[in-house]
């Protein structure tokens, strides 16, 4: 062997290894990434908790009702605007039409269907 063929297999042998170092630096790099918490992310937001909301009906409470318990209630017509609602945050009953978080459910609900 000459010295140009141990030359080229050195430098082979050197970009191979180059190439085996900065592919752990990549995969160790990507790790990190993937567990860091960036401030403002997606991934760093808590997730909402469910809303929870109550009413009266016939002059007891019935609840916890998630959200679309309470869309189905309202669509079901047994509550209304005038219904008293109650949900965490909130000091006193009031009428749904007081609560925005509820009342957008009155809003949502379609109208009845017209009398043939």
């Amino acid at each position: 062997m000459d010295d140009m063929s141990c030359s080229y297999i050195d430098r082979l042998v050197d970009f191979g290894l180059g190439m085996g170092v900065a592919n752990q630096m990549v995969g160790i790099m990507n790790q990190y990434m993937r567990t860091m918490d960036i401030p403002g992310s997606i991934k760093s937001m808590p997730k909402p908790l469910a809303q929870m909301y109550y009413v009266a009906i016939d002059g007891r409470a019935v609840g916890p009702l998630n959200d679309s318990e309470m869309a189905n209630m309202i669509y079901m017509k047994r509550v209304n605007k005038d219904t008293l609602a109650w949900m965490p945050g909130m000091t006193a009953w009031k009428p749904i039409e007081q609560v925005p978080e509820i009342l957008k459910f009155v809003v949502l609900a379609p109208p009845a269907l017209p009398n043939p």
